[in-house]
Protein backbone atom coordinates (compact mmCIF):
# COMPACT_ATOMS: atom_id res chain seq x y z
CA UNK A 1 0.00 0.00 0.00
CA UNK A 2 1.29 3.41 -0.99
CA UNK A 3 1.37 6.29 1.46
CA UNK A 4 -0.48 8.91 -0.30
CA UNK A 5 0.64 13.02 0.61
CA UNK A 6 4.08 12.14 0.36
CA UNK A 7 6.32 15.38 -0.93
CA UNK A 8 9.42 14.24 -3.43
CA UNK A 9 11.98 15.83 -4.70
CA UNK A 10 12.68 14.92 -8.21
CA UNK A 11 16.42 16.03 -9.20
CA UNK A 12 16.77 15.57 -12.48
CA UNK A 13 17.67 17.51 -15.94
CA UNK A 14 16.46 15.59 -18.49
CA UNK A 15 12.46 16.20 -19.32
CA UNK A 16 11.81 13.52 -20.19
CA UNK A 17 12.83 11.45 -17.44
CA UNK A 18 11.23 13.89 -15.65
CA UNK A 19 7.93 13.17 -17.31
CA UNK A 20 8.27 9.25 -16.81
CA UNK A 21 8.70 9.56 -12.94
CA UNK A 22 5.69 12.27 -12.52
CA UNK A 23 3.48 9.70 -14.71
CA UNK A 24 4.25 7.13 -12.63
CA UNK A 25 4.11 8.47 -9.31
CA UNK A 26 0.93 11.03 -9.46
CA UNK A 27 -1.39 8.38 -9.64
CA UNK A 28 -0.08 7.20 -6.43
CA UNK A 29 -0.52 10.39 -4.20
CA UNK A 30 2.54 11.89 -4.45
CA UNK A 31 3.05 15.33 -4.40
CA UNK A 32 6.41 16.31 -6.37
CA UNK A 33 8.56 19.12 -7.56
CA UNK A 34 11.35 18.67 -9.85
CA UNK A 35 15.25 20.49 -10.39
CA UNK A 36 16.78 20.72 -13.14
CA UNK A 37 20.33 20.14 -11.18
CA UNK A 38 21.50 20.01 -7.41
CA UNK A 39 21.75 24.07 -7.37
CA UNK A 40 18.20 24.27 -7.52
CA UNK A 41 17.53 21.36 -5.61
CA UNK A 42 19.31 23.58 -2.66
CA UNK A 43 17.38 26.09 -2.97
CA UNK A 44 14.53 24.38 -3.00
CA UNK A 45 15.16 22.46 0.11
CA UNK A 46 15.54 25.91 2.07
CA UNK A 47 12.27 26.90 0.98
CA UNK A 48 10.07 23.48 0.70
CA UNK A 49 10.11 20.43 3.18
CA UNK A 50 10.19 17.28 1.43
CA UNK A 51 10.07 13.65 2.62
CA UNK A 52 11.93 11.78 -0.24
CA UNK A 53 14.80 13.05 -2.57
CA UNK A 54 15.40 11.39 -6.15
CA UNK A 55 18.26 12.42 -7.04
CA UNK A 56 19.95 11.99 -10.57
CA UNK A 57 23.43 11.49 -10.69
CA UNK A 58 24.77 13.07 -13.42
CA UNK A 59 23.85 16.88 -14.35
CA UNK A 60 25.44 20.15 -14.61
CA UNK A 61 26.13 22.69 -12.58
CA UNK A 62 26.14 20.59 -9.17
CA UNK A 63 25.76 16.70 -9.68
CA UNK A 64 24.13 14.74 -7.62
CA UNK A 65 26.83 13.15 -5.40
CA UNK A 66 28.01 16.52 -4.88
CA UNK A 67 24.02 17.79 -3.68
CA UNK A 68 23.74 14.79 -1.30
CA UNK A 69 27.42 15.50 0.38
CA UNK A 70 25.84 19.10 1.03
CA UNK A 71 22.35 17.88 1.65
CA UNK A 72 24.07 15.83 4.49
CA UNK A 73 26.52 18.26 5.99
CA UNK A 74 23.65 20.50 6.38
CA UNK A 75 21.85 17.88 8.34
CA UNK A 76 24.39 17.83 10.80
CA UNK A 77 23.35 21.62 11.83
CA UNK A 78 19.67 20.52 11.60
CA UNK A 79 20.12 17.36 13.51
CA UNK A 80 17.66 15.91 10.66
CA UNK A 81 17.66 13.38 8.15
CA UNK A 82 15.89 13.33 4.66
CA UNK A 83 16.19 9.98 2.55
CA UNK A 84 17.80 10.21 -0.73
CA UNK A 85 17.34 8.00 -3.33
CA UNK A 86 20.39 7.81 -6.17
CA UNK A 87 19.53 7.59 -9.66
CA UNK A 88 21.76 6.90 -12.50
CA UNK A 89 22.41 5.15 -15.79
CA UNK A 90 25.24 3.17 -14.32
CA UNK A 91 24.58 0.22 -12.78
CA UNK A 92 27.34 -1.35 -11.72
CA UNK A 93 28.08 -2.14 -8.09
CA UNK A 94 30.79 0.21 -7.94
CA UNK A 95 28.06 3.16 -8.77
CA UNK A 96 25.98 1.83 -5.85
CA UNK A 97 28.68 1.81 -3.18
CA UNK A 98 29.87 5.31 -4.49
CA UNK A 99 26.34 6.74 -3.83
CA UNK A 100 26.47 5.00 -0.79
CA UNK A 101 29.62 6.45 0.53
CA UNK A 102 28.46 10.04 -0.52
CA UNK A 103 25.40 9.48 1.99
CA UNK A 104 22.41 8.29 -0.30
CA UNK A 105 20.09 5.83 1.27
CA UNK A 106 19.65 3.60 -1.29
CA UNK A 107 20.31 3.66 -5.11
CA UNK A 108 18.51 3.17 -8.23
CA UNK A 109 18.79 2.37 -11.85
CA UNK A 110 17.55 4.12 -14.95
CA UNK A 111 14.86 3.43 -16.60
CA UNK A 112 12.96 4.61 -13.44
CA UNK A 113 11.02 1.02 -12.22
CA UNK A 114 8.00 1.82 -10.27
CA UNK A 115 8.05 -1.74 -8.83
CA UNK A 116 11.93 -1.25 -7.81
CA UNK A 117 10.95 2.20 -6.18
CA UNK A 118 7.99 0.71 -4.43
CA UNK A 119 10.87 -1.92 -2.82
CA UNK A 120 13.05 0.99 -1.60
CA UNK A 121 10.77 2.76 -0.16
CA UNK A 122 9.54 -0.19 1.88
CA UNK A 123 13.19 -0.82 2.67
CA UNK A 124 13.37 2.70 3.81
CA UNK A 125 10.48 2.37 5.65
CA UNK A 126 9.08 5.19 4.25
CA UNK A 127 5.96 3.36 3.48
Amino acid sequence: MWKSGLKLLVVEDNLLNQKLIHLHLKKHGFKIDFAENGKIALDMMEKNGYDLILMDLMMPIMDGLETCTKIRENEKETDEHINIIGLTANTLDADRDKCLRHGMDEYMAKPFDIEEFHKILKKLKIL
